[in-house]
């Protein structure tokens, strides 16, 4: 398949070179898509959310 140790060292420089465009077009595309923003401090009832620990019955 390759003639010589350059040929198939370009050839794997090449791939790597592909792999690395396409895991950057894909993290660019992951960045442009707008994702619905969440209010981490309001839970759905309107009250303000607690810490894990005061929430579990077993620790009060």
């Amino acid at each position: 398949m390759f003639s010589t140790d350059a040929h198939f060292l370009l050839a794997l420089h090449r791939t790597h070179a592909d792999e690395l465009r396409a895991e950057a077009d894909s993290d660019r595309l992951a960045r442009s898509v707008r994702r619905p923003r969440r209010n981490r401090t309001r839970s759905a009832g309107g009250s303000a959310l607690d810490s894990a620990a005061s929430r579990d019955p077993a620790l009060r």
